[in-house]
């Protein structure tokens, strides 16, 4: 559920400091409550920010420089190029004609990241497409990290630094790290702690006992008893109800999967939360659900063309285009550390781990042991009991439909395949479900910073202040999992005859430029990054996106249906031997340029570059050498 604490029923992002009695503060207090509130947390907020600008500082002022799986950041500089040029184009933003000649692409059943697009547009459109992704990046990860600050303090704490801490785990944990460098729409979590703000509404009510979320009774001030703290507000539904439904909106333009992570996490949380205190859910069961049917009436509206067009309209799918089920994590990399810590390395995150983007447990043994002992300690609190509930929930259903350890498949059956075949969750990624426990683990932490910050009771233990004993084991813990810059990889430039518009004069209006090799599968694609590069400058077959199999098959493929001509470049490409080519393959070059409305054919640089030209002067005639590559114009021969 949630809790509270005085001045809770304020805005979420009005963050307040706690209150000290007149008669009984300190001169050192006092001067400390002389410095201006809203400080602290700028400070707090910029170290955020900081801290995501050096993690992205390898691609800052490096064009051809992009981070490691680079074919997603190519994907997501297109959509938020895309977003930039349908604001000022006035074109529909659900669907893309600049990739996939003729056909286009269905943007609203991709990842089209409308919600950060948007937005970024202005950035975008003075900076290009990685300036806005990088931006992208930084925000995501210093706004989730400064939402969960904003919650936990107005929520949860009472002191700043617990609350800091905890922000700081949400945002910059690994697998929030692994994630930010490819998919934005997962590491652009700084919505989740406002919605969990109005889903879960608390307020102080005197009309209610005071609750033992906030501090136990034994540690409870006297002036508490008069100013109960941490129990439910039961009434306030409208209002937070619209505000909840167009933040449900505007997560859903950033990315439906993460809504739906929230959704199941909240389910569980709830529940876990109603089990262990059943009066308590009781009674604010009634406005809880009025606030999710009021944001639910609210969302509706909006949402009704979008989802239409996502799964009814023009190159809508069916399925998935690979098979979800096979991401899953390895038991043991729950205690293992990832490749961008100061303590990873390339090799034991790859044995544990589906992919490099995939490393969203990896937490370490220490950050776990915290966990246990912080759970075991605060047991008594329902808030407790549920979030590690929750957090127990996701961690195995991460663990896919059979359990692997240290790299080895073990034959026992893993908790996912009990859900495996309901809806939605049939096409989850089962390794993101451990990203669920990066906030459950940060909430625990602060808990337990504030808890010791203010505690009463024996204040050293042998010797040792209590708290520079749990400050000393908090920083043991979360020091392995430091996060380093997120790794870059080389990347070949845009051929200056395409960045400059060279082409222009030969592409007349309704034809498209061909990238060689036109890529149309799961690869990277030339076009993709030229297009983006340019703001969509021209149209263009191909790219990296999920479609349909074919204009009568709906299953999902990645890129458009293979052409022949494209199968045969690929193959060029990837192999360097260049084939004997007979008239019929010419013939079908053509018509296969006739089928993408090709004007002009353009090769930048390949690893295997002299194979293709060769290749492709043979099916369609001797090609002259540009700025940055060769082009062959085939006006005259496509009608």
């Amino acid at each position: 559920m949630g809790v509270g604490r005085p001045g809770a029923d304020r805005p979420l992002g009005l963050m307040t400091t706690g209150t000290t009695s007149p008669i009984t503060a300190s001169p050192a207090a006092a001067a400390r409550t002389s410095r201006p509130a809203w400080l602290t947390d700028v400070l707090v907020v910029a170290g955020y920010l900081g801290l995501a600008a050096v993690l992205t500082c390898a691609q800052w002022g490096h064009p051809w420089r992009l981070f490691h799986q680079a074919g997603d950041q190519v994907l997501f500089e297109w959509m938020l190029a895309h977003a930039a040029h349908a604001l000022v184009e006035g074109e529909n933003p659900l669907y893309g004609v600049g990739l996939n000649a003729p056909d286009g692409v269905n943007l609203m059943a991709n990842t089209s990241v409308l919600g950060l697009g948007v937005p970024l547009a202005p950035v975008t459109l003075l900076f290009g497409s990685q300036v806005a992704f990088c931006v992208a990046v930084v925000c995501c990860l210093a706004g989730t990290a400064a939402a969960w600050y904003a919650l936990l303090r107005r929520r949860l704490v009472t002191t700043r630094s617990a609350a800091a801490v905890g922000g700081l785990i949400c945002g910059f944990a690994p697998g929030m790290i692994a994630q930010a460098g490819a998919h934005p729409h997962i590491a652009a979590q700084f919505l989740v702690p406002a919605i969990l703000a109005l889903v879960f509404r608390p307020a102080p009510n005197p009309a209610h006992r005071p609750d033992d979320l906030h501090r136990p009774d034994d540690l409870r001030r006297p002036d508490d008893l008069r100013r109960p703290e941490g129990v439910w507000r039961s009434d306030g539904v409208w209002r937070p109800g619209v505000g909840l439904g167009l933040l449900l909106v505007w997560q859903v333009f950033i990315g439906e999967e993460v809504l739906v992570f929230l959704a199941l996490a909240a389910g569980v949380f709830a529940l876990g939360y109603a089990l262990a205190d059943r009066a308590a859910a009781r009674r604010l069961a009634p406005a809880l659900f009025g606030r999710l049917a009021v944001a639910a009436g609210v969302a509706a509206v909006p949402l009704a063309y979008p989802l239409w067009f996502q799964f009814y309209g023009p190159q809508h799918y069916s399925g998935m285009a690979f098979a979800t089920q096979g991401f899953q994590l390895d038991a043991a990399s729950f205690t293992a550390s990832a490749r961008q810590t100061v303590l990873g390395d390339d090799w034991l995150p790859g044995l544990l781990s589906p992919n490099p983007t995939e490393e969203n447990s990896f937490f370490g043994p220490g950050l776990l042991v915290l966990a246990v002992v912080i759970v075991i300690w605060q047991w008594r609190r329902p808030l407790v009991r549920a979030l590690a509930g929750c957090g127990v929930v996701f961690a195995l259903l991460s663990l896919g439909t059979e359990l692997r350890v240290d790299g080895t498949a073990t034959g026992i059956p893993g908790p996912y395949r009990l859900v495996a075949g309901l809806p939605l969750l049939d096409l989850a990624v089962p390794a993101r479900f451990a990203l669920v426990c990066v906030p459950v683990l940060g909430v625990l932490v602060a808990l337990s910073l504030d808890r010791v910050r203010t505690a009463r009771g024996p204040a050293t233990v042998p010797g040792l202040p209590v708290r520079l004993l749990w400050a000393g084991a908090v920083a043991a813990a979360l020091l392995p999992l430091v996060p380093t810059p997120i790794r870059v990889v080389p990347v070949a430039p845009v051929p200056a005859f395409v960045a400059d518009g060279g082409w222009r004069p030969l592409v007349p209006p309704g034809r498209t430029v061909v990238a060689l090799p036109p890529v149309t599968g799961a690869g990277r694609s030339a076009v993709m990054l030229w297009s983006a590069r340019t703001g969509l400058a021209f149209r263009a077959p191909g790219g990296y996106f999920i479609g349909p199999s074919g204009p009568d098959d709906p299953a999902a493929r990645w890129g458009a249906p293979d052409r022949p001509t494209s199968v045969l470049l690929r193959r060029v490409a990837q192999s360097g031997a260049v084939p004997v080519l007979t008239d019929a393959d010419r013939r079908q070059a053509v018509e296969d340029l006739r089928h993408w409305r090709a004007a002009v054919v353009v090769l930048g640089w390949l690893e295997h570059g002299d194979p293709v030209r060769r290749t492709v002067d043979d099916l369609l005639g001797p090609g002259r050498p540009v700025d940055g590559g060769w082009v062959w114009d085939v006006r005259d021969r496509v009608r």
